[in-house]
């Protein structure tokens, strides 16, 4: 977002939430106005960390940040206004708004930090054959942030932007399998297990399950979960602080990725990871 942009929001947030009058219209108030803008900054950003942790309530934001319900109500809807949270459709919890995610893919643009994975992007397709792809969760979606094509003739397009549901991606569950218990519950809280084809999980308890077994072997697989005729492998991908918050993953037709050639093709997936997690740091 441009710099103008940002502060219009921002100013936009200060208006509609306190109505407070500009500092030439107060006589020796500039400072005051100040420290109170300081404050109302730092109540919208703790509110944009506190759903970063999965979809909230009002009252649950309110009991959690110690804030008055009117404030946080106040502040709700600014942010939901400009796109930095969305309220889920038909219910009365919130979550992060795509204003955010497009912000941080401008941010990992800006820092090179998707020049920095591009190249084991491109170490996955040399050693897979396969297309290769990086995808961080948003909001019980797993987006494509980038990618890399296969050159082979029968291949997945790469789609940059991309969302498919986390429960049947395999970058979805690469990621969700090793996050802490108490997130893993609440990106679950109230989500619905669509069915795409005969193959997706569509119970808690058998995602769940699912879960474990990806922590236990340290992959994921969609296996024609999302889409008749295709098999993705994904493997978690973690920042400097050692918290998992990406994947990478290779997709491609059932009739490569099978039998003897899928467990060559899953510990190349899983080093490829691990190289970009210690990159990352």
């Amino acid at each position: 977002m441009r710099k103008e942009a940002w502060v219009k929001v921002m100013g936009t947030l200060l208006r509609q939430n306190f109505a407070v009058a500009g500092p030439s219209a107060i006589p020796g108030a500039t400072e005051h106005i100040r420290d109170y803008d300081v404050r109302v900054l730092n109540r919208a950003v703790a509110i944009l960390n506190e759903l970063a942790t999965g979809l909230k309530e009002k009252s649950d934001l309110s009991r959690n940040l110690g804030l008055h319900k009117s404030t946080v109500h106040r502040l709700l809807a600014v942010l939901d206004r400009n796109g930095f949270v969305e309220r889920k459709p038909g219910g009365r919890e919130y979550g992060l708004g795509w204003r955010v995610l497009e912000l941080g893919m401008v941010a990992a643009l800006r820092l090179n930090i998707l020049d920095c994975v591009k190249p084991y992007l491109a170490e996955l397709v040399d050693r897979t054959q396969e297309t290769a792809d990086l995808g961080v969760l948003c909001e019980g979606e797993v987006v494509s942030l980038l990618n890399v094509e296969s050159l082979d003739s029968v291949r997945t397009p790469a789609t940059i932007g991309r969302r498919v549901p986390l429960h049947c991606a395999s970058e979805g569950k690469a990621i969700l399998a090793f996050l802490p218990s108490e997130q893993i519950q609440e990106h679950l809280k109230g989500y619905v297990f669509t069915r795409r084809t005969r193959n997706t999980i569509t119970t808690k308890q058998r995602f769940l399950g699912e879960l474990a077994m990806v922590r236990e072997r340290g992959y994921a697989v969609d296996n024609e979960e999302f889409e008749e005729g295709l098999r993705c492998i994904a493997a978690p991908v973690s920042n400097h602080s050692g918290t998992v918050t990406a994947a990478t993953s290779i997709a491609g037709p059932v009739f490569r990725i099978t039998g003897a050639r899928f467990s060559v093709l899953a510990r190349a997936v899983v080093q490829v990871a691990a190289e970009l997690s210690t990159a990352l740091v």
